[in-house]
């Protein structure tokens, strides 16, 4: 007969630093199969500060049912090409993403793994990892004026794109990391339920800006690039010169600015989203999408693929590094469409200079064409839709040779 794992005394099986949305859904997953879970979180509240666009998918809405928390649902985008060209996708009264108040979202998921089991433990900043022979670890941390330790047979680094746990595990970088600047205003107009993209080099080289409709006549407009794009030009001053000097800017006439949001934003996973007894996930493993960079759904996704996995060997305390990697394989199917969105995404926005992104969007806005995006298009899911334009429509079929060389070697 086979004997049980001797498991050593530990103040809690998991730790999880960082209280966000997918260290919260990842508490609560665990909670749920009798792991005994403590979140960490450095700041005095859920979801502040908020330092995204805010749009949740609708699988990533229905793993929290969290529907009180949506502004506003959006049906489709209107993509304005650098020059003249745009272009409106999507299908009225389908749903492709929704804006969520984020404060009352994070909240919302961090009392789900409340009501499941985990503790939560406010203004508390990990600040060390010491690991205890290979049985678990301790965490330092300090919470004001006070320091102290806890102990784990397993820690989770949740704790978002500039990661403490990513940088004393030595678990590598993001594959890139861009950074991001948003206003929220009152005053913008846009079509019932449709948000507006703005591409362009002097508006967000390489990438693009947004605004988002988020209920109660307000937007949340901003935009990302990467920073050795940006020149000497600052994403602060690109939204400026979007609202303000832009061919734009006339929509943009007494809008009144109510709030202010920054950070960066990883992407592609790290080279070692696992150690011994310890894992990466969300922002902290580089998991925002390359073509939007939002970071929920990944993280979500990243999640839903271990978490029984990852329980089970909790509880056998198997959690060795090859223990974790293996349970950990179905990741690579996220690392792979990761790498690949990007390729497409280099292809068709990032390296196009203004004039091929202009032509791009009149491609786009061919009958024939737009009828494909909205039959394909996916927020999650961008590459059949990348690979069936290459495929099926001439002017992009010049393309196709140095797209499949993009994806062979991603």
């Amino acid at each position: 007969m086979g004997s049980k794992p001797r498991i050593h005394l530990m103040d809690h099986d998991v730790i999880v630093v960082g209280a966000g949305p997918v260290g919260a859904r990842l508490a609560t997953m665990l909670a749920e199969r009798g792991v005994d879970v403590l979140m960490l979180e450095e700041h005095a509240s859920i979801g502040r500060p908020f330092q995204c666009a805010g749009l949740v998918n609708p699988w990533s809405m229905d793993q929290v049912g969290l529907t009180n928390t949506v502004l506003q649902e959006i049906d489709g985008a209107t993509i304005h090409g650098p020059h003249h060209a745009s272009v409106s996708v999507g299908v009225p009264g389908e749903t492709r993403t929704s804006a969520v108040c984020r404060n009352r979202f994070d909240e919302g998921v961090v009392h789900q793994a409340l009501k499941a089991g985990a503790q939560l433990q406010l203004s508390t900043v990990a600040t060390g990892l010491l690991a205890i022979d290979g049985e678990g670890w301790r965490i330092h941390h300090r919470q004001g004026s006070t320091s102290g330790t806890t102990t784990c047979r397993l820690v989770v680094g949740a704790d978002g794109a500039h990661s403490r746990v990513r940088h004393w595990l030595r678990s590598g970088r993001p594959k890139e990391m861009m950074i991001g600047n948003q206003v929220e205003v009152t005053g913008f107009e846009t079509e019932h339920r449709w948000l507006e993209m703005f591409t362009g080099s002097a508006i967000a080289p390489g990438f693009f800006a947004w605004a988002i409709p988020t209920g109660f006549g307000t937007h949340r407009v901003g935009l990302w690039s990467a920073p050795d794009r940006l020149d000497e030009a600052s994403p602060e001053a690109l939204l400026h010169a979007l609202m303000h000097t832009s061919r734009h800017a006339h929509r943009f006439e007494g809008c009144q600015i109510v709030a202010r949001y920054c950070g960066p934003i990883p992407g592609g996973m790290v080279r070692r989203p696992v150690r011994e007894r310890a894992m990466l996930f969300g922002d902290a493993a580089g998991l925002a999408k390359p073509t939007t960079g939002g970071g929920i759904g990944p993280g979500f996704k990243q999640v839903a693929m271990v978490t029984d996995a990852l329980a089970e060997a909790i509880h056998a305390d198997r959690l060795s590094e090859p223990a974790l990697k293996k349970l950990s394989r179905p990741w690579d199917d996220l690392r792979r469409h990761q790498t690949r969105a990007r390729a497409l995404r280099n292809l068709f926005l990032t390296e196009s200079d203004d004039d091929t992104l202009e032509r791009h969007v009149a491609v786009f806005a061919q009958p024939e064409v737009t009828a494909m995006i909205n039959r394909l298009g996916d927020i999650e899911h961008p590459v059949p839709l990348g690979i069936e334009m290459l495929r099926k429509v001439p002017s992009f079929r010049p393309l196709a040779l140095k797209a499949g060389w993009a994806m062979l070697t991603a």
